[in-house]
């Protein structure tokens, strides 16, 4: 795959766990620099703390429980990318920014979703996991489509294995350039994102809470890289997989950076002045 593309030089930026408000404004942040002549693409790599629950961009804030996302002590932000609520934490978290020129983006969401699904899974294959990219998942039939919880059901080009997703993805395009982001999760337990969220207080003819039904929905559709090797990783250990399977697979030269000062006022600007606002988070 790697002869396909000319080399390229990308800068490679990995950040200190944050908040979630300013890992959305950073993204926000290189996704604007990317009308800058010369401007090269990025490969961010990151975390969260504390625990945080991000919201689609259309997604309804009615959707969390507030008092109970408090409870926890976890945060709440809304994503400039589109699906529903992740949880994020114990898990690694990508970036991909580019603009619109740049030919591993180029076409449409899925055609650039499919370029990019090749290197993540070569970072799994790399993690000897052997994770898939199915363009059409099969979508389970006890599934929930109205359901708030993003890793429930696989979508096209995301990556699963043994029918579970593993790497959760979404895109924002902006005139500027485009930004994809996901999820790997690590390890922990996938249910714990259903306590901060509101369902149906009705109970189904079994007796069974729809909270409780989507927790086990979770655990049947979604999966941790734990779960799938018997053993935790690092963070270290799959960002370093992430990093030398985009390489390969994508020809990347890449360049180690940090935001840059004016990368950074930005970005703390936008936490103010957005994602850690309510007018942002409660938009909807």
């Amino acid at each position: 795959m790697s002869s396909t593309f000319a080399l390229s030089s990308w800068r490679l930026i990995r950040t200190a766990p944050a908040h979630g408000a300013w890992n959305m404004a950073l993204d926000e942040v290189l996704l604007e620099g990317m009308h800058a002549e010369n401007a090269l693409p990025v490969l961010r790599l990151y975390a969260w703390e504390p625990p945080c629950l991000s919201l689609g961009v259309a997604q309804p804030a009615a959707d969390v429980n507030v008092p109970e996302l408090q409870t926890h002590g976890w945060e709440l932000v809304r994503r400039p990318t589109g699906g529903r609520a992740i949880l994020h934490t114990d898990e690694l978290t990508y970036s991909v920014i580019g603009p619109h020129t740049e030919a591993r983006l180029a076409g449409s969401v899925l055609e650039s979703y499919q370029r990019l699904s090749l290197a993540l899974l070569e970072a799994l294959h790399r993690l000897a996991v052997p994770a898939r990219s199915e363009a059409e998942p099969l979508r389970p039939a006890s599934s929930n489509p109205k359901g708030p919880v993003c890793f429930e059901v696989p979508s096209n080009y995301e990556i699963t294995i043994n029918g579970k997703k593993l790497i959760g993805s979404a895109q924002a395009r902006r005139k500027e350039g485009i930004l994809q982001h996901g999820s790997l999760p690590l390890y922990g337990d996938l249910r714990r994102i259903t306590r901060v969220l509101n369902f149906d207080p009705e109970q189904d003819a079994t007796g069974t809470s729809a909270q409780a039904a989507a927790a086990e929905r979770l655990l049947e559709r979604a999966t941790t890289l734990e779960a799938c090797l018997g053993v935790a990783l690092s963070w270290e250990a799959a960002a370093e997989a992430f990093v030398t399977a985009f390489q390969s697979i994508l020809n990347l030269d890449f360049i180690p950076s940090e935001p840059s000062s004016l990368e950074l006022q930005r970005a703390a600007d936008l936490v103010r002045e957005k994602y850690a606002h309510l007018s942002w988070t409660n938009r909807i």
